[in-house]
């Protein structure tokens, strides 16, 4: 019987909330509205706060209330991870106020939603370049913030995927190999780019060993006239690679790449 009527209890609270929830919605006051939304946020009921804050935020325009309102919107979609939304709302925010109270907030939550809504490297990144670009914005305006040095860490983090990204197309490349065509020079070409935009990513020594293997294939497939260039080219991507990794763990097999190539070009040429 105890049992029963704690969960008579507990139906009865739950409806008791959901029915003062109900006449919020119903209610044409604002403010109470406003001062539930609050209330409701505090509680970490995003949904309810955030669908109260829609409702009234327009109402608040040019009323003292407006720039919290708006601010506590952006959150409460923050709070329900919906990222996107939240970072329209905090960039709406910083645009409307750009020296308001929670100007620095908004343009970082903006931002750190976005790289919490940053996918794995294998799928679009536009939204890690949207979050790049916003935290960049914020590091402009906010160099000295204590919050810079995250922010500058974060940024770091989503060109690293960004580079991830461009070396897994190179390594897609390599491994299509002739098919449908020469996909090497493709490889080659994406490696390159990829170390001249990300110079410091972790995937340096892979793109490196991608390419001599490429320009490797590129001379077994090669006609007669570009044959010997092929072959240096081989060489001199054995170079570079040695030039920055002299005991890379690749070493042994770029090694026989160069030896190869190297064997195979003529003095007369």
């Amino acid at each position: 019987m105890k049992k029963i009527a704690f969960i008579s209890l507990i139906f009865t609270i739950l409806c008791s909330s959901c029915g003062e929830y109900n006449q919020l919605l119903k209610s044409q006051d604002a403010d109470l509205k406003y001062s539930f939304a609050k209330k409701y946020f505090n509680q970490k009921k995003y949904v309810r706060s955030a669908t109260l804050l829609e409702e009234i935020v327009i109402y608040f325009k040019g009323r003292a209330e407006a720039e919290e309102s708006l601010y506590l919107l952006a959150q409460s979609y923050y709070g329900q991870k919906d990222y996107v939304t939240s970072s329209e709302y905090f960039k709406q925010y910083y645009t409307t106020y750009p020296k308001g109270e929670f100007a620095e907030l908004s343009r970082f939550y903006g931002a750190y939603g976005l790289y919490l809504d940053s996918p794995d490297a294998r799928l679009d990144q536009k939204t890690t370049h949207e979050a790049i670009q916003q935290f960049l914005m914020y590091l402009e305006y906010y160099p000295q913030s204590e919050r810079a040095q995250e922010a500058t860490k974060i940024l770091f983090e989503l060109q690293e995927k960004l580079a991830e990204k461009e070396y897994l197309a190179a390594r897609l490349y390599y491994n299509l190999g002739t098919y449908m065509g020469n996909n090497y020079l493709s490889c080659v070409i994406t490696a390159e780019n990829t170390l001249k935009s990300y110079p410091d990513t972790k995937f340096r020594e892979e793109l490196r060993y991608l390419m001599i293997r490429s320009r490797y294939e590129l001379a077994l497939v090669s006609v007669d006239e570009r044959l010997q260039g092929r072959y240096r080219e081989v060489v001199d991507e054995y170079y570079n690679y040695m030039n920055e990794f002299p005991g890379g763990k690749y070493t042994k097999q770029v090694t026989k790449l160069f030896d190869y190539a190297n064997s195979k070009i003529t003095t007369n040429y």
